[in-house]
């Protein structure tokens, strides 16, 4: 008997050596890394199983969760991956290798609108790539032409191309991540073949797959006829400091008239208009009452009676501000952020003002966020955003240095700068540019629904009272207005092409990052999949990196290598955020401790300004030059910050309310 019962004892033992074995602790290291370890991102329709081959007990994952790979292993003739939630050992099961995309980075890119320009075409492999390349414009036209007709010759390098219509990521989340590059030259132009995995949040079986993306149908009676449900959002960010009360009167003036005209054509109900106010600090100056506030809701626009009713309400301050800048960007972010823009498919702000912005740096603002800052968070929201700029006679005023704010304040890619200075502030100016910028606007909404004409059928010429002919437009107000087409046909054709431009399911394709025919410009735009914690990881731990600096508790040398830390956790491996760096409460070491920046920046195909900065670099740098480094990223935490509390452009990927897991691809130009 006790012969028996050592025989089950050491059966016993080596059983539980063989689950000890089989269970491994560590995720695999990336090929030629020593502390990087092998990640990958699951496709939409991916189930994780106990025991690899068995595909009957799966349990759905929520599309484009990152796990790190513990063990592969073929079943079946088919590969299969032990898969973990972290790298502490916490497994989760197997995938099919097919479900999942090996994602050694968090970069991924994002589609520029193609409108006006050549899309882009995705090759079979690099080889191919890069032979159409050397082959020339010629050959490169030829390509893009059997792309576009879908009559690709056999065997052509070509499996897919960009689809024709804007694909809106935040409204239509895809991931593209890249998975290899190389460095080249297009003329004097420096680009990266990229090699990429493209993945819509849709199910495969959805979505039809194509070699080639589908161009518009056009027995959709709905965008080619109606659009019915194209409407525009118009928010009027007024300055009502001191001495506003004639331009806040004048754009009352032609609000009402435009909508007097919507309701003669029969749009009325397409266009809301909302108003916000803006002063300045009130701590400084407490009669101003208020730094920004919402005095007309886009719900509550809607509706001309309730517009009219309440601007009526809206006054002037009587008293002055501290000095000739005001809170500006308090009124921006309050129209973006206060305002629900979700019935809206265009979407714009109208800025008025006759002072400066204060920027994120400056004391008295109530924001922290730069220019750049604001512009960035109003493109996440997919808004326009236009500036009429009072240039008021003022000992006080800073006129050249505040437009140069709002030129780039207002600055929409591929359109230029949205901007207007209003000379001397000239009351009747300023009436014929609001006017003419509110029909302009206005008639976009009736385009929208239109294929093949710059008029909606039936529109009607703008009317003139008689007697009261329109004068001829400024030549700076021509040049707005032809940007304003411009920006609205764009508009119309991502409305109009919404829906019909899909990501096609490609693996291991090959592209180039730029426009061979056009090399300088961009045909992607590079971003970083963080979630919501993620980003708040990154804005608590910057934040502690600036006050140790601003401390004396971290030395030059130091400064930059948490830095670096930081930028490269983000771009490798954000879920390490908070655990990789010194400043937190010292808990871990930064990567430059444990010798580890060089293994995370080797190999990543976009760096961002800090991770090339060298200490030799900073000391030559005049002290100008390093408190405005320090202050760029004082205003990415500011930024941060905003970008965390708006929800909308938060894509929760299983379907749920917005939570910490949310995700949002931020652009890699905000990194640290």
């Amino acid at each position: 008997m006790k012969t028996d019962f050592s025989r089950w004892w050491l059966l016993a033992l080596l059983l539980v050596s063989f689950v000890v074995q089989a269970a491994p602790s560590k995720p695999l290291l990336m090929p030629g890394k020593h502390s990087l370890y092998q990640r990958v991102v699951t496709v939409p329709g991916a189930q994780l199983v106990d025991q690899p081959g068995d595909v009957q007990a799966g349990q759905p994952v929520t599309p484009f969760s990152v796990f790190y790979v513990y063990q592969r292993k073929e079943q079946g003739g088919e590969p299969w991956l032990l898969l973990g939630s972290d790298r502490h050992g916490t497994l989760s099961g197997w995938l099919r290798e097919r479900d999942a995309i090996q994602w050694n980075q968090g970069l991924t890119l994002v589609f520029r609108d193609p409108a006006g320009h050549d899309r882009v075409l995705l090759f079979r492999d690099r080889a191919s790539l890069q032979q159409a390349l050397q082959q020339g414009a010629e050959r490169w036209r030829t390509l893009y032409q059997q792309a576009v007709s879908g009559q690709l010759e056999p065997g052509s390098p070509v499996i897919a191309m960009q689809p024709e219509g804007y694909v809106d990521i935040r409204k239509d989340f895809y991931l593209v991540p890249i998975l290899d590059y190389r460095e080249t030259w297009l003329r004097e132009e420096k680009a990266r073949l990229l090699k990429i995995a493209s993945v819509p949040l849709v199910e495969e079986s959805a979505r039809p797959v194509e070699p080639v993306a589908a161009s518009p149908a056009p027995g959709d009676a709905r965008k080619e006829d109606g659009g019915d449900d194209y409407s525009a959002g118009i928010v009027f960010v007024i300055d009502a400091s001191l001495s506003m009360d004639e331009y806040i009167e004048r754009t009352r003036q032609a609000v009402s008239r435009i909508y007097d005209q919507l309701g003669d054509s029969g749009q009325l109900g397409k266009v809301s208009f909302g108003l916000v106010a803006f002063r300045d600090n009130t701590s400084a100056v407490p009669g101003l009452d208020y730094v920004a506030r919402t005095y007309v809701t886009l719900q509550e626009g809607a509706n001309p009676g309730v517009f009219l009713e309440k601007v009526e309400q809206l006054k002037a301050a009587t008293v002055s501000s501290r000095d000739f800048r005001e809170d500006a960007y308090a009124g921006v972010r309050e129209a973006i952020e206060g305002m629900d823009w979700s019935e809206h498919e265009a979407r714009f702000i109208v800025l008025i003002t006759d002072a400066g912005a204060r920027e994120g740096d400056d004391p008295l603002s109530s924001t922290g966020l730069s220019t750049e800052a604001l512009r960035r968070l109003a493109l996440d929201n997919g808004i326009a955003l236009f500036v009429l700029h009072l240039l008021t006679p003022s000992v006080m005023a800073d006129h050249d240095k505040a437009a140069a704010q709002y030129r780039r304040l207002s600055d929409y890619p591929g359109i230029g700068s949205l901007y207007y200075g209003v000379p001397t502030g000239d009351l009747e100016e300023f009436g014929q540019v609001v006017d003419a910028l509110s029909q302009q606007l206005v008639q976009l909404v009736a385009q929208g629904g239109s294929v093949n004409s710059s008029k909606a059928e039936g529109e009607k010429e703008e009317e003139v009272p008689a007697g009261q002919p329109a004068p001829p437009p400024t030549p700076q107000l021509a040049e707005l207005q032809s940007k304003v087409a411009r920006l609205g046909y764009a508009l119309r054709m991502q409305y109009l092409q919404k829906g019909q431009g899909n990501i096609p399911r490609v693996f291991d394709a090959w592209m180039v990052d730029r426009d061979p025919l056009e090399p300088a410009r961009r045909t992607v735009e590079v971003r970083v999949l963080l979630t919501r914690d993620q980003l708040s990881d990154l804005q608590s731990v910057l934040k502690q990196v600036l006050e140790r600096a601003e401390e004396g508790v971290l030395s030059p040398q130091n400064f930059l290598d948490e830095l670096k830390s930081l930028a490269a956790t983000v771009s490798r491996d954000p879920e390490r955020l908070g655990r990789t760096t010194a400043t937190t409460a010292g808990e871990g070491a930064s990567l430059a401790d444990l010798g580890l920046i060089g293994d995370y920046i080797e190999g990543l195909p976009y760096r961002g300004e800090v991770m090339n900065l060298s200490l030799e670099d900073w000391q030559n740098w005049p002290a100008r030059r390093q408190i405005e480094f320090l202050r760029g990223l004082e205003e990415k935490i500011a930024y941060y910050q905003a970008l965390h509390d708006n929800t909308d452009l938060w894509i929760s990927l299983d379907g749920g309310p917005v939570d910490g897991d949310s995700v949002f691809p931020l652009s890699l130009d905000m990194l640290p």
